[in-house]
């Protein structure tokens, strides 16, 4: 029998030693060792040799490519084949344009295509477009015309992109120049994340079309939209918009142009940016220069929560006619409001009535007419008004659960439980080889991964930049995490080598009431320090995280109120230093107190993640 080979072959040594340290813990036993996603739990063991289990939430984060990846950062590095391979979030590049014009027809679902052409110039007969681009992630949809220059069609439209994530939408044209018949538009970006949205024109020119628009942008999150256009220069015609950004969080909006230039048309709008979180919202222009019109306005940011408004005007200019506005900021928090233009004009035979507007310290109201104008009722802060306040019901102010006191979280505790379920679209991070060869400069990484201008990803990689480079609050020790690496690092550097990353097991729970099973304080209760990250939005995964001191981090079963079984383990940190906390903090609104006079305590939601000791007992 031949002697042991006393200088083995070197590949054989690198072989064995890559199996030993993928077999280092039971969570990297299954793990192609040639991948970046055991490189990364490699480099974990080293940096954190703890033998602490890996956490399933963060190895889902990691890197599915093999190590061989290529590093440079080629275009065609970033092709839709890598990205879908890679899991990152890239625009998709597959859609095709149709064309559809028959005077009577009916669409179900459509997805992932541009449309440049539906029921022009149809006769009569009826039309109907039920759902278009649903559940997409990143769509980039363009409608272009729907109805244009028909005569006696009734034409509907249910659902545009509703439920999207991180959408780019663009309708253009809507029922121009048409006559007589009946558009409607139901639904448009409803329950959307993040949305990029712009609306054209919706039955500009028309003659005797009856408009109706049901909702815009309900219940969206964050992101910015734009309507140009509703029934400018229409004649005759009986217009309805119900509802625009209603209980939208965080939502720039901007409506340029109402019924503007119309004749003999009665104008109706509903509400606008009611129980907004946070808006910023801009209404240039609502029937000025109209003829013989009956318009009425009910409801602008009523039951918002701060935000920064304009509105522009209010039939300037118009000819007799009649025009009324019901409520104007009965907003819930104070914010910043302007009304530059109401009734403005020259003819004493517009009659116009504006019923209540409510104003706060930093609002203004200039260019009000001096004729032919009923004002009401004009409040000055009602939002200082307990009465008032009262009968507003803003789910934006503080979501219930959201913040609570360290006394509440006891076994038997029964509290309110926010909404902790991961809104953001499902990324992987990069592995260090190739992000660390991308510049975090916007414009680069937006070429790279082939983003157009004004689409919401590409403000999005704006925005997410723009936080990066943000000077740390006082107190305050932050990095931005473009890989997996980074972010152990920076944990290490922190906190030290024996920690362990948590977060909330599930969104189990989320919306409703809870009750409090067994609680853990973690490192026996006592203060501590932790690492916060929290994700951003960007193609590949990228964590904003930041060093908190003086805190207590606790680990506790989440109940069924009914049954008392186990649905949920949620993980909650205590800051019990507020002094440096803004008065108008939404703890403060929620709780109480004032900074520095009490702890305010949150979950780790899905998603986000705090690192502190591992405390494995």
């Amino acid at each position: 029998m031949a002697p042991p080979n006393p200088n083995p072959n070197p590949l054989t040594l690198v072989l064995l030693l890559l199996c030993l340290s993928a077999s280092a813990s039971a969570s990297a036993s299954e793990v192609n060792p040639f991948t970046s996603r055991a490189a990364t739990i490699r480099y974990w063991n080293r940096k954190v040799p703890n033998n602490a289990p890996h956490p399933p939430f963060l190895l889902a984060l990691l890197s599915p490519l093999p190590i061989t990846t290529t590093t440079t950062t080629s275009s065609s590095l970033f092709s839709p084949s890598f990205c879908l391979s890679a899991r990152l979030l890239c625009p998709n590049t597959s859609t095709t344009t149709l064309s559809h014009s028959s005077p009577n027809s009916r669409f179900d679902s459509y997805s992932s295509q541009n449309f440049t052409n539906y029921a022009t110039s149809a006769t009569h007969g009826t039309s109907s477009f039920s759902t278009y681009s649903p559940d997409d992630n990143i769509p980039v949809d363009t409608f272009r015309r729907y109805g244009r220059d028909a005569t006696a069609h009734n034409s509907s439209f249910s659902s545009y992109s509703p439920d999207a994530n991180v959408g780019t939408d663009n309708f253009t044209s809507y029922a121009a120049s048409a006559t007589a018949g009946s558009a409607g538009f139901t639904s448009y970006a409803h329950s959307d994340n993040v949305p990029n949205l712009k609306f054209t024109s919706y039955g500009d020119r028309s003659n005797g079309l009856h408009h109706t628009f049901t909702s815009y942008s309900a219940e969206t999150n964050s992101g910015d939209q734009s309507f140009k256009s509703y029934a400018k220069n229409s004649n005759g015609v009986p217009t309805t918009f119900t509802s625009y950004a209603r209980d939208s969080n965080v939502i720039g909006s901007g409506f340029s142009n109402y019924g503007e230039g119309g004749n003999g048309a009665t104008d109706g709008f509903s509400n606008y940016g009611f129980n907004g979180n946070q808006p910023e919202n801009n209404f240039n222009n609502y029937a000025s220069g109209s003829n013989a019109a009956s318009d009425t306005f009910n409801s602008y940011r009523e039951g918002s929560n701060v935000g920064d408004d304009t509105f522009t005007s209010y039939d300037k200019d118009a000819n007799a006619g009649s025009a009324g506005f019901q409520t104007y900021g009965k907003s819930y928090n104070p914010s910043s409001d302007t009304f530059k233009s109401y009734g403005e004009g020259d003819n004493p035979n517009h009659q116009i009535t504006f019923k209540t507007y409510f104003q706060e310290d930093n609002v203004t109201f200039k260019g009000y007419a001096k004729s032919g104008v009923t004002f009401q009722d004009y409040n000055k802060s009602m939002w200082a008004s307990n009465s008032t306040v009262a009968k507003i019901n803003n789910k934006w102010v503080v979501e219930p659960g959201k913040f609570f006191r360290e006394t509440e979280l006891r076994e038997g505790k029964v509290m309110p439980m926010p909404d902790v379920k991961d809104k953001m679209p499902v990324r992987s991070f990069l592995p260090r080889s190739i992000v660390a060869r991308i510049p975090f400069e916007p414009e680069t990484v937006k070429s790279l991964f082939g983003l157009e201008q004004d689409t919401a990803l590409a403000k999005a990689v704006d925005d997410t930049i723009g936080d990066c480079r943000r000077a740390p609050s006082q107190g305050e020790t932050k990095r931005c995490a473009t890989s997996a690496e980074d972010m152990i690092d920076f944990a290490v550097e922190m906190l030290g080598n024996d920690i362990v990353v948590r977060s909330t097991e599930s969104p189990n729970g989320s919306g409703g009431p809870i009750m409090i099973g067994k609680v853990k304080g973690i490192n026996g209760g006592k203060v501590t320090r932790s690492v916060s990250c929290h994700q951003s939005l960007f193609p590949y995964m990228v964590y904003y995280c930041h060093s908190v001191p003086k805190v207590r981090v606790y680990e506790a079963e989440i109940l069924a109120v009914e049954t008392k079984e186990k649905i949920n383990r949620g993980v909650a940190i205590c800051h019990l230093d507020t002094s440096d906390w803004s008065p108008s903090h939404g703890a403060f609104v929620a709780l109480g107190g004032k900074p520095g006079q009490i702890e305010v305590c949150h979950w780790i939601f899905n998603g986000d993640m705090t690192w502190a000791v591992a405390d494995l007992s």
